[in-house]
């Protein structure tokens, strides 16, 4: 069943016609739409103030809070979609990882995965493991009406990266000798992660989720013949177990200029640009039949107003010849933002692409 147009042949949703999806789906749109990768998180004194003294996987799992937080920045700065909020790794924590998230630090495993054995603590995911995320996207599709709702992922490498690591990397030492010295516990590993990942997007998608993007945060950090051969089966099964939903598909990383072609042929309808590549030159690298998603450099946020609108024309011109265009960072907020910087981006952006 598709979060979009519904079973049995009902009227498309609330949301289908929103500017957002029709530019995931390369339409006319009435303006460029835009959203904020972290748009719901540290940069807005309303989290910071909803989030005090809670733990951040455990703000996840609080359906109530993870709806006032995604919502937060939908009132504040009338982004076209809002994203769930979540964390990467609340699926692997709830198939029983032993993980937490460390303010300042981020992701910590315990036991990081190491050998074949340790391949037998990864379970399948049941949408049982999650009911609170079921019952938050019911909470928040009701109260975003015709604002779509955008679920999200952790790719299998990223995940893969943080389950072999321990923790985050600047190396992925770890990961890279076991992808390159035992490539078949490596496929089994990600294959693995695949079906969790893949379960988890659908369990947003049937409770509501409009569109989905897959994070692969640090697939820049791979060689394009490694991410064909290693990394891009897993990714392309996640595409393929949510596509007969009919919802877009985004997929998004860091630094994967080298990868954009194959990050499309993995299964995005949408592919993530980061600052790094102009849009132009993004789209002869993706190819024909796929949106763009992008690509403002976020640090170009605490410079002034006249310098964020230059910078957001520079993109807007480089989008130009675009099928489809959705405006956004080329990474997330950054938690030192000025929240008022990004409302006057949104509302520059609408103002210079009304149709």
């Amino acid at each position: 069943m598709s979060a979009n147009v519904g079973p049995s042949g009902q009227q498309p949703t609330a949301t289908y016609d929103s500017a957002f999806l029709r530019a995931c789906r390369r339409e006319a749109v009435p303006h460029t739409p835009v959203w904020f990768m972290r748009q719901a998180g540290r940069s807005l004194p309303e989290y910071r103030k909803v989030r005090e003294g809670i733990p951040m996987l455990e703000s996840c799992m609080r359906p109530e809070l993870v709806t006032e937080i995604t919502l937060q920045p939908v009132r504040r700065h009338n982004v076209d979609a809002a994203i769930y909020y979540s964390d990467i790794v609340v699926p692997l924590k709830a198939i029983g990882i032993d993980l937490d998230i460390k303010p300042g630090v981020g992701p910590v495993v315990e036991q990081p995965i190491r050998t074949r054995a340790d391949l037998a603590r990864l379970r399948d995911l049941t949408p049982e493991d999650v009911p609170y995320v079921t019952e938050a996207i019911g909470l928040l599709t009701r109260e975003l009406g015709a604002t779509p709702l955008i679920g999200f992922a952790g790719a299998p490498f990223t995940l893969a990266s943080y389950l072999v690591e321990g923790g985050p990397s600047r190396t992925y030492e770890n990961a890279k000798a076991m992808m390159y010295g035992d490539p078949e516990l490596w496929a089994d590993l990600l294959d693995r992660l695949a079906d969790v990942t893949a379960t988890f997007l659908k369990v947003q998608i049937e409770a509501g989720a409009s569109a989905v993007q897959l994070f692969d945060s640090w697939a820049g950090a791979l060689a394009p013949a490694d991410y064909r051969r290693s990394v891009m089966p897993a990714s392309a099964k996640v595409f393929d177990a949510v596509a007969g939903y009919g919802v877009p598909r985004i997929h998004f990383g860091v630094g994967t200029g080298e990868l954009l072609k194959l990050m499309g042929e993995a299964g995005a309808d949408v592919v993530g640009v980061d600052w790094r590549v102009p849009l132009d030159e993004a789209v002869r690298r993706v190819g024909p039949g796929k949106a763009l998603q992008g690509n403002f450099d976020p640090t170009v946020l605490f410079t002034d107003k006249n310098t964020v609108e230059t910078k957001a024309r520079e993109v807007l011109d480089a989008a130009a010849g675009l099928e489809g265009h959705v405006f956004n960072l080329g990474h997330g907020v950054m938690p030192h933002t000025d929240p008022d910087a990004l409302t006057r981006l949104v509302e520059y952006v609408h103002t210079q692409t009304a149709r």
